[in-house]
């Protein structure tokens, strides 16, 4: 089960919620975005 992070107030939110509506439940922002898990790190050459 995935969740998702508000980019306004910075909540969890979870996929269960997202798939009945696309706005966060606090806030009501409609920019939501998944954290990633482990970082990447990009040389550049």
């Amino acid at each position: 089960m995935a969740e998702y992070k508000c980019f306004d107030c910075g909540k969890k939110i979870s996929s269960d919620t997202i798939k009945k509506r696309v706005r966060c439940i606090y806030c009501g922002s409609k920019i939501l975005f998944k954290p990633r898990a482990v970082k990447t790190k990009v040389k550049a050459i």
